[in-house]
């Protein structure tokens, strides 16, 4: 799967190429990655990019020039790439968008906009889609096209040491992931669940199925409204419940 990156700091992306899961998937090939910077589009001595807006205000904003020419050219060598402007004006990036994304493997042209952004015929003619990582404002969209990378990139099949390791992650079922725990077994005298060590598969699934919606239940409740539950599911969350009351009534005793 290949992104094609426009951004005024290609230097970021070392971190991001350099090592970690998305690092060796770039070196084995199964994604790429290629850096346009629209400064290599300009022609004067400051090599320009931005520019004061229309109708005043603080701050610049990024000229159209630059990024038209940084993104025809993108689209040369990536034919039929979806154009993406990370945008805190965008939809909100969530695991169901990675996944989509990873499943399509379609060619992405990520575009990091920088100042107040970048002017809005850009995305009228270039975006077909604004995707936002979350409800603040960052320096620029560098970061955020990173975190849209890492998330798709790790989806990509023989990315993961492990073939379920992404199926077992945090939100890639709808709830947030049980703990877990390696050797040694007991730490200051707190130790590991003898479920974990009983070697019976059911009973383990059963258990991080259990502490899987307590956690989410616990810490985004919002994740589980509208949710189906499976029969299993809404046994266990029964029981919480049920066990949630009486911790109460006995407070009150």
């Amino acid at each position: 799967m290949r992104f094609d990156v426009i951004s005024l700091m290609p230097p970021m992306f070392d971190a991001l190429k350099a090592q970690g899961v998305v690092g060796r998937a770039l070196e084995r090939g199964l994604a790429e990655l290629k850096l346009w910077n629209p400064r290599d589009y300009t022609s004067d001595v400051h090599r320009t990019v931005d520019d004061r807006p229309y109708g005043g205000g603080p701050g610049m904003v990024m000229k159209y020039a630059p990024l038209q020419a940084a993104v025809e050219d993108a689209r040369k060598v990536s034919p039929g790439a979806k154009v993406i402007y990370l945008s805190p004006q965008g939809k909100r990036f969530d695991q169901d968008a990675a996944r989509s994304l990873a499943a399509s493997g379609q060619r992405l042209i990520l575009i990091a906009g920088r100042y107040e952004g970048i002017d809005e015929r850009v995305i009228d003619r270039y975006v077909d889609e604004e995707w936002s990582i979350g409800d603040y404002v960052l320096s620029g969209g560098e970061l955020a096209a990173m975190v849209l990378m890492d998330a798709v990139i790790r989806l990509l099949p023989g990315v993961l040491g492990a073939a379920d390791s992404a199926e077992q992650d945090s939100f890639m079922d709808g709830l947030l992931d049980c703990p877990h725990y390696t050797r040694p077994e007991q730490i200051d005298g707190v130790g590991v669940s003898p479920v974990l060590q009983g070697g019976n598969h059911e009973e383990i699934r059963h258990w991080r199925l259990e502490q899987a919606l307590k956690r989410t239940l616990e810490r985004r409740p919002d994740l589980l409204k509208g949710r189906r539950m499976t029969a299993e599911e809404q046994t266990i969350l029964d029981e919480i419940g049920l066990a949630s009351g009486d911790a109460e009534q006995e407070q009150e005793q």
